[in-house]
């Protein structure tokens, strides 16, 4: 049974000291509070009850009762042989025998990625506006349930976006299918482990299925092919300020395809890094003759519609009015492939004369054969002449 305070919140028990708390991300974590400074509290930058707080991860938490864990846990077969700094230190480098490589992965394997999982994918400033214009997430991500507890600009910075003092962003959205996603392991990522840091952005990639750092452990996915995914209902931008307090931008609107805008007045600040977003925007909305080449598409009674996903049990109809929004029978993600001088893309737009494509499996060959620039962590693209561009066409990933 968890026990609550006067004030209707959890008690909990960290490092043997009782604490007011309230779970965040579903229970992935724990926010801390506390009416005097203590070591690893932040102050509240507008405090409504308790001047400081602090996030710890649900596994460091005891007291807070029986809670549902809508996400599996990562495991680690520890002993005396194997302690966690061991299988921390194992993860962030290239296995150098079957024993290591075995451990790194029995624990990676842990870490499962179902209908609904809440992901989260580090975004920059520019990959911000670029959202609210209408581009598609695509690249590097980890599920929210692993990452709840890092809050700050300086915390977030691990997972590989734009290094602030002042505001990091985030997009989160609920996965519509595990397809979608694939661990940062072995052929996946193999041309990017032996990527020259002079062609690379960002952190280098381990191969390990593990974010680089020093003291998290955190598994990390890339989108399948490094294709963009559709954006489901409810996906949002947010931004976390330096006292750790999360801060809700946008949502998405998919029957409008486009971005409303959530952020109050005194969080108008963290809107200043977008230099090219209009802070007073309340609706950013995604241009409809814009050639769209990753999609979703469902069948209603016989006939082919646009779909909406809204994760993890609402499919639908995309349609403006809500007695349309009849719920699909079937739903696939609809991905334009092709290639180019043998290497494989996805195809991103297109004119009469030039193909913005995407690598799916990007090496230091393709890499320089191609041209290709790498514009985030993982992530290369080129323009392609269209004479150049073969085997053009559109792949479906049946999700249901």
């Amino acid at each position: 049974m968890t026990i609550l305070n006067d004030m209707g919140q959890a008690a909990v028990m960290v490092d043997g000291r009782a604490y007011s708390a309230e779970p965040v991300a579903g229970g992935a974590a724990y926010e801390l509070f506390s009416d005097h400074p203590e070591p690893g509290f932040l102050r509240i930058e507008s405090p409504a009850r308790w001047p400081f707080h602090r996030f710890v991860p649900t596994s460091e938490v005891t007291g807070a009762g029986p809670a549902a864990m809508p996400e599996s846990q990562l495991c680690a077969p520890l002993s005396r042989s194997l302690s966690w700094e061991r299988v921390h230190w194992l993860s962030q480098r290239p296995p150098r025998d079957r024993h290591a490589a075995d451990v790194v992965a029995s624990v990676r394997a842990t870490a499962v990625i179902r209908q609904g999982t809440r992901m989260v994918m580090p975004l920059t400033a520019g990959s911000v506006t670029d959202l609210l214009r209408g581009r598609l997430p695509h690249g590097f991500c980890y599920r929210e349930w692993d990452v709840a507890h890092l809050r700050t600009p300086a915390e977030l910075a691990v997972l590989g976006g734009e290094a602030s003092e002042d505001v990091t962003y985030l997009l989160r959205w609920r996965a519509i299918d595990a397809a979608d996603f694939r661990p940062s392991t072995g052929d996946t990522v193999s041309g990017l482990v032996a990527m020259p840091p002079h062609d690379r952005v960002g952190a280098a990639v381990l191969g390990t299925g593990f974010a680089p750092s020093s003291t998290e452990l955190i598994p990390e996915w890339v989108t399948a092919d490094f294709a963009d995914l559709p954006l489901p209902a409810h996906a949002a931008v947010v931004a976390y300020a330096p006292d750790g307090t999360e801060v809700v931008l946008y949502t998405f609107q998919p029957e409008q395809r486009g971005w409303l805008r959530l952020v109050g007045p005194q969080w108008r600040r963290l809107l200043n890094p977008l230099r090219e977003i209009s802070a007073d925007q309340e609706y950013l909305p995604i241009p409809r003759d814009q050639a769209v080449f990753s999609r979703l598409v469902g069948m209603f009674r016989g006939e082919e519609y646009e779909a909406v996903a809204d994760p993890p049990e609402e499919f639908r109809v995309l349609a403006m009015s809500r007695a349309a929004r009849y719920p699909v029978e079937s739903l696939r993600r609809r991905t334009r492939y092709a290639r180019w001088r043998g290497a494989a893309v996805t195809v991103l737009s297109a004119d009469a004369n030039w193909v913005r494509v995407r690598l799916c499996q990007p090496d230091p060959v393709n890499v320089t054969t191609l041209g290709a620039q790498c514009n985030r962590r993982g992530v290369y693209e080129a323009w392609a002449p269209t004479t150049e561009v073969a085997d053009a066409h559109d792949a479906e990933l049946r999700y249901f």
